[in-house]
């Protein structure tokens, strides 16, 4: 590879604007726990997702400010939240119940790897791993669409978007687009159809950093956010 990444690859902050570009209004939004709630701070003017947490809360507002959190009032990943008009609470089975019930439009999520086919791994027992896959398996099949953000390589520089997952799975084929450190990339009928990628990396190179063959859509846009 004749790049360094660290010069040019976007932050998580971007990489979450990115994806809250292509949430519609009035969906219904799932995000997993960490990196993906940052999602919620980059809704796009005149648009507003109402956002699910598998512990029973629907339509919650923006992360409450430190010294002003109500502990009763929290996400699946245990932060605190702010309520609004319209907010609900109910039970996790019926929590669950809409997940299930496929009443979800969206559900974005982190990932360890993904694989071409859009078999999505986020979940590990190994060392500092989670315990257990958790809701994220119920949410992969549960939600209309699956989207991913990620950096595009791990903290040794190894690919994350792959021929075929070696870890354990979260669900299989399930994910559809993915948004990356350094592209945007949808899951087309078992292959990764590039649709968007940073100008200052050439083709060459974010293929040497990725796991499996990037197939080159009718137009290839350049990956843009603001600076955040």
């Amino acid at each position: 590879m004749s790049i360094n990444l660290e010069n040019i690859q976007l932050n998580n902050a971007q990489i979450a604007w990115r994806a809250a570009q292509d949430i519609e209004d009035g969906a219904y939004v799932n995000l997993g726990i960490g990196f993906p709630e940052m999602v919620a701070q980059f809704q796009p003017e005149g648009r507003e997702a109402i956002f699910h947490t598998e512990n029973g809360v629907l339509g919650f507002g923006k992360a409450a400010e430190a010294g002003e959190e109500d502990w009763d009032l929290i996400n699946a990943g245990k932060k605190a939240v702010t309520i609004k008009p319209g907010t609900a609470f109910f039970h996790h089975a019926d929590s669950f119940a809409m997940v299930r019930g496929g009443h979800l439009d969206v559900a974005i999520l982190g990932a360890f790897q993904v694989a071409q086919n859009g078999d999505l791994a986020n979940w590990s027992t190994g060392r500092g791993g989670v315990p257990a896959v958790g809701g994220a398996m119920d949410l992969v099949h549960g939600a209309r669409r699956v989207a991913v953000i990620t950096d595009h390589v791990t903290k040794k520089g190894a690919p994350k978007l792959v021929d075929a997952c070696t870890m354990p799975l979260t669900g299989v084929g399930c994910v559809t687009r993915v948004y990356t450190s350094l592209c945007v990339v949808d899951v087309v009928e078992g292959r990764f159809v590039l649709r968007e990628k940073l100008a200052a990396i050439s083709m060459d190179d974010l293929q040497s950093v990725t796991g499996a063959v990037l197939h080159v859509g009718d137009t290839v846009k350049d990956l843009t956010t603001p600076s955040l």
